[in-house]
């Protein structure tokens, strides 16, 4: 049977449209399988680290969120699968540099508040397309992504305030949101969604008895430049509300095609960087 692994015209057009879409897709069993066992791998591994916080799990060398990653994780991110459909929507030359597992724990699993990804990361000019995978279900009981549809259109970052709750996950949060218009992104193991750098996203606490583990990787086409330089305003508002984040150290690799922006591959590769 042929596996179904591209979007469709009508789910392109949703992308650009709504900023987010849940394709008719699922991971084959045996890779849901493995990444499932790399997350608990990786949850048991670091018992000092919030499991909503478990930022680059694809990075062996470590350099972020006093995270050693490993393979499992680098491997899955070149998952033809995955990157084909990547390709349909930021082109042919792609470039891993984040992931991030959120994986909140029955009862007490911290809230994401609304937020757009791209107030913090150093991309010129910005572009980057996340790939969200539900390792478990993923739906409003046991506290799903949630998005505001088309809040990526007009191409800007909104107004961010620093959010310091210990019940949240991130420490920026967008004010004044209309939740009305929002719209849950429910999964079901296996399946993945897609969303814009610019959409406007966040989700409620993890109450119920049910873990929640989403596993997010961050691609950017190799036409933009990933900056290290230490002013960079994502860099400087970074050292703020993430400490932990090292982006200009962070390793990045060039997964698919050509890098067309002058990018640096080197820096951060290597055990002498953990």
């Amino acid at each position: 049977m042929t596996r179904k692994t591209l979007l469709s015209d009508a789910e392109i057009a949703q992308y650009h449209d709504e900023g987010l879409v849940i394709p008719d897709y699922r991971l084959p069993d045996d890779v849901l399988a493995g990444l499932g066992r790399a997350v608990d791998r990786l949850i048991r591994d670091h018992p000092d680290v919030r499991p909503e916080q478990l930022s680059g799990p694809h990075n062996p060398f470590g350099q972020s969120a006093r995270l050693l990653g490993n393979h499992d994780f680098l491997g899955f991110c070149q998952f033809p699968e995955i990157l084909d459909m990547v390709e349909q929507l930021i082109g042919p030359d792609i470039i891993l540099w984040g992931s991030m597992l959120f994986a909140k724990p029955p009862k007490d699993g911290k809230a994401v508040p609304w937020h757009q990804d791209g107030q913090y990361w150093p991309i010129e000019p910005l572009a980057t397309v996340t790939v969200r995978v539900a390792i478990d279900g993923s739906d409003p009981e046991n506290g799903c992504m949630r998005y505001i549809p088309g809040s990526h259109r007009d191409k800007n970052l909104g107004r961010h305030e620093v959010a310091d709750r210990e019940d949240f996950a991130i420490k920026q949060s967008m004010p004044d949101i209309d939740e009305s218009v929002a719209r849950d992104v429910v999964l079901e193991p296996g399946q993945i969604s897609l969303h814009d750098v610019y959409t406007i996203h966040g989700s409620n606490h993890n109450r119920s008895g049910k873990r929640r583990a989403d596993y997010a990787i961050r691609y950017m086409p190799a036409t933009s430049l990933y900056d290290r330089r230490e002013d960079h305003p994502a860099t400087a508002y970074a050292r703020v509300v993430s400490p932990t984040m090292n982006y200009p150290l962070r390793p990045i690799w060039l997964v698919r095609g050509q890098d067309r922006a002058g990018n640096d591959f080197q820096v951060g590769h290597g055990a002498s960087a953990a």
